[in-house]
Order: C-alpha cells, then sequence, then structure tokens
C-alpha cells in the first residue's frame, strides 16, 4: 500500500512539475515520518526515498538509532533551544530556525560536534499567532545576523500556509514566499546560498511547487493518517 501511495504522489509531483516547465530533479520529496514507526519508514526506503522529515528531536534521535543506512533527515517541527545538541549532527537539515538565539545555539553545538549545519529560515506568511516563524519583512534581517555564526549556514526559506480548503487558496502565500525568496537571493548576502524553498504539504504540495517550491513535506498522502493519539501540531503535513 504504501508503495502505491508514494507512486501516486510522485506522478502528482511530476505532473506539477510539468505543469510549471520544472524539472523532476529541481524538486525534493521529504516523506513526513512523524508518529510513524521504524517498519513503514524502511519500506519507503525500499522504494528510493533518502528524505525523511521529523518534527521531534526525540523521535529523530530514536529513529537515527535504529536506521544505520544513509538517509537526509530533516527537523521540520519547532526546535527549543535546550535540545540542539541532540540532533546538531543527526541533522542533514534544520527548516525551523526562526531567531537569532536558536541559531546561535546552534552554532555553539555544532562547533562543540565539528560539524556544518544547513538550516532554514522559517517564515510565518499568513501573520498567524499560533505559527512559530518570523515576519516576512524580518526574514532578511535575521538572516544576515545568522550569516555571521560560522558553522551555521542559511541554505533558504521555510513556511507553513495557513490552512485552506482549498489548494489554490494557499496559492498567493506561496507567492509570497517565492518574491521573498528572490529578494533575499538578489542581495547576495555573504556566506548565505539561498537554494532551497521549503513549501508545501500534503494538501497542497502541488500549487507549491507550480509556485516554485524545491522541497515539499508529504507524510499523509505517502503514509496515511496519523496514528491515534499522536502529539499534535500545526498544519496537516
Amino acid at each position: 500500500m504504501l508503495k502505491d501511495n508514494l507512486e501516486a504522489v510522485e506522478k502528482r509531483v511530476l505532473a506539477a512539475c510539468e505543469r510549471a516547465g520544472r524539472s523532476r530533479e529541481s524538486v525534493r520529496l521529504i516523506a513526513v515520518s512523524k508518529t510513524k514507526p521504524v517498519e513503514m519508514l524502511k519500506e519507503i526506503m525500499n522504494c528510493g526515498i533518502k528524505d525523511f522529515g521529523e518534527n521531534k528531536v526525540q523521535e529523530m534521535c530514536s529513529k537515527t538509532e535504529e536506521i544505520t543506512e544513509p538517509l537526509r533527515w530533516h527537523l521540520i517541527g519547532h526546535l527549543q533551544r535546550n535540545k540542539v545538541k541532540y540532533i546538531v549532527d543527526k541533522a542533514y537539515m534544520i527548516h525551523s530556525v526562526d531567531s537569532v538565539r536558536l541559531a546561535r545555539e546552534i552554532q555553539k553545538e555544532a562547533e562543540k560536534h565539528g560539524v556544518i549545519c544547513q538550516v532554514l529560515v522559517e517564515v510565518n506568511i499568513g501573520g498567524e499567532e499560533t505559527k512559530d516563524g518570523v515576519p516576512k519583512e524580518e526574514a532578511a534581517a535575521l538572516i544576515r545576523e545568522i550569516a555571521a555564526f560560522p558553522n551555521v549556514r542559511v541554505k533558504g526559506l521555510m513556511t507553513i500556509a495557513p490552512p485552506v480548503e482549498n489548494p489554490e487558496d494557499a496559492r498567493g502565500y506561496f507567492k509570497e514566499m517565492r518574491a521573498l525568496f528572490e529578494t533575499i537571493k538578489a542581495e547576495k548576502i555573504p556566506g548565505v546560498e539561498m537554494k532551497e524553498l521549503s513549501m508545501g504539504m500534503t494538501g497542497d504540495f502541488e500549487v507549491a511547487i507550480e509556485e516554485g517550491a524545491t522541497m515539499v513535506r508529504v507524510g499523509t498522502a505517502i503514509f496515511g493518517a496519523r496514528q491515534y493519539g499522536a502529539p499534535e501540531s500545526a498544519g496537516t503535513l
């Protein structure tokens, strides 16, 4: 079943790329595996997926202990400063940096572990009080500050669009993110490589791809509904 789900998602990704005149290789599909057992991850791994997204530090650490194959683990949920030390050498990329204080902690722990940590700056594009992320007006200034940290590399932006019933209603938010991405990229901030735009989830990833997403975070469409009793978090991945 998971293989069939993944094949269906891949077809949708490819179709969205074709509509946008983009190559399939320009979009990275991140399988959001939060709350899912290792057995399900391994089934998807056997289909060729190497990128997995986790919301919680403890769950990522547990899975990286069980799965020894070389994968790219993406921390996509809110990251508390006191938990940075546990994942700074495990995460391929942290998608949810939204303050200088958090970036400073990542720098400290990355230096201790002798690693360079790739991060995305999270933008609260809808201005929602219940979501993390910086206002779009503050994103460029935050990136300029983070650029001073030698062990932290800003690679782009991430957002979770406000929930909508019709995916088309999210298009405006994705357009805003793409425009912000291009504006910051044009600044050519030293030490910053504006390469990734992480946006789009199960309900809206096709529209996100059409508007320039380079990473989409898809969970439910691949793994099925979340397990009963799993902790809640903002957005449906």
